[in-house]
């Protein structure tokens, strides 16, 4: 008898743990339904980023056999959340310069901060690239984009953001932001002897990752 009401007992158990396991289960199901739904409601969008304008203030190669590059970039990036209903804070972001996937200025930091629903934020920095060495390849393609009367250039935003819906804040994203930025030489501004003077040509959208 006392066999029998261990063997009982042991079913008891094993039927508490598993109603209590499928218990667990189910609100762990509900709570990952509810997410589901709310993230389907509000349908959160990425920002979009533009650049608007890109002024290259210098940008000077010194040839030989470790060519270096010298330039100073002034841009013009904006950025619209196009959310109704999610915030986004941007807790990081850094701009730089490539040319042919290399980057050609130091990283510059922009301003973080919190961008309400369809608000617009606009940064303006400078970004600056001090000898930069550039493989031999790579010179010569930039004299002869140079010679050519043109430059294709990207302004990179690297950082990270957060969500923020009604007093919920999410973790942290990786954010990047690639913008082309085609110039060409500006014939009424340029001299003969002088160094080419390139002119931004108009607006672009950039791509964005999340």
């Amino acid at each position: 008898m006392k066999k029998d009401c261990g063997i009982h007992g042991e079913q008891k158990r094993h039927k508490l743990y598993r109603r209590l396991f499928a218990t667990f289960l189910m609100l762990v199901i509900l709570a990952l339904l509810a997410v589901l739904v709310v993230w389907l409601v509000l349908r959160p969008t990425k920002p979009r980023f533009y650049l608007q304008d890109a002024d290259l203030l210098r940008f000077n190669l010194t040839p030989g056999a470790a060519p270096l590059l010298t330039s100073v970039v002034q841009v013009t990036l904006s950025s619209r959340n196009p959310n109704d209903r999610i915030g986004v804070y941007y807790d990081r972001l850094d701009a730089f310069v490539l040319y042919n996937s290399q980057q050609v200025t130091a990283a510059t930091a922009l301003p973080s901060g919190y961008q309400g629903h369809n608000d617009v934020t606009v940064w303006s920095p400078y970004l600056y690239g001090a000898d930069v060495p550039l493989a031999p390849y790579l010179a010569d393609a930039l004299s002869q984009d140079e010679n050519a009367g043109y430059l294709l250039l990207y302004v990179r935003v690297d950082g990270l953001l957060r969500w923020k819906v009604g007093t919920w804040i999410s973790g942290h994203y990786h954010l990047q932001a690639n913008c082309p930025a085609f110039l060409t030489v500006d014939t009424a501004k340029s001299h003969g002897g002088a160094p080419p003077l390139f002119r931004f040509q108009q607006i672009t959208a950039c791509s964005v990752d999340v």
